[in-house]
């Protein structure tokens, strides 16, 4: 399976909505779904950091970084960690960096773009609280499910048993 977002809208059109941003793949890996966790956060990348140290089996990060593009919020050694500790994907609003390396993880990384500079680590953050993307609200313990079509959210898990 390489596209998953058109047959689940096509049979889940009104249990899903799409995010409005205009995100890039940089992981390896380009169609992975899990349950939310959330880190709202701005150039200071400690939550990230702290979350995906912890196991993150069927669960995929979003953070809200504000779209800052003045720091990475991701680079290759908290996304070797989140590899590590089993997690489907990271999605940032906002910018990674190591993106040669990010591109060979078997990992969805999906970003507003890249940019070189780490953040400073100031403790500042918040974990699993609501965060807005455009007039969408995403909350931990929705499901997302990503591909190269676009990234969606739903309140409950969704079969794709007809996929088969």
């Amino acid at each position: 399976m390489l596209d998953l977002l058109p047959d689940l809208f096509d049979h889940y059109p009104s249990k899903l909505t799409l995010l409005p941003l205009a995100f890039r793949a940089f992981g390896g890996k380009r169609l992975f779904w899990g349950e939310v966790v959330t880190v709202k956060c701005f150039e200071d990348n400690s939550k990230v950091k702290e979350i995906l140290a912890l196991p993150g089996h069927g669960k995929v990060l979003i953070v809200d970084g504000g779209g800052s593009s003045r720091r990475a919020l991701l680079g290759d050694l908290i996304a070797q960690s989140a590899m590590d500790n089993g997690w489907q994907g990271v999605i940032i609003n906002g910018y990674v960096r190591d993106v040669a390396r990010l591109s060979t993880f078997n990992l969805g990384v999906y970003a507003l773009g890249a940019m070189p500079m780490k953040t400073e680590k100031l403790g500042q953050g918040q974990i699993n609280v609501p965060i807005e993307f455009g007039s969408v609200t995403v909350k931990p313990g929705m499901m997302v499910y990503v591909d190269e079509n676009g990234i969606a959210i739903s309140e409950e898990s969704l079969n794709f048993a007809f996929l088969n």
